[in-house]
């Protein structure tokens, strides 16, 4: 899995947003607010990479469970 390259993310303050760029920006009314754990996700999608290792890489950032971790990647993966 990869980011999608029509967005960028950009911090706000303590704010991440996920912002419309080229013509993405013109068909896209809005921004997408991040959480901290979602904009490490997004920042680990900069190269091709395995759910699996998403999890993995989360477990070793965040205190949680391997299934809350799971369940988590995968919830983030199919917004």
């Amino acid at each position: 899995m990869k980011i999608n390259k029509a967005f960028v993310v950009r911090k706000i303050g303590d704010d991440f947003v996920l912002v419309p760029k080229g013509d993405t920006a013109l068909s896209f009314n809005g921004l997408v607010s991040l959480n901290e754990a979602g904009a490490f996700l997004w920042g680990k999608l900069s190269e091709e990479v395995s759910e699996s290792a998403l999890v993995d890489m989360f477990l070793e950032e965040y205190e949680t469970d391997r299934e809350t971790a799971a369940k988590d990647v995968r919830e983030f993966l199919e917004n």
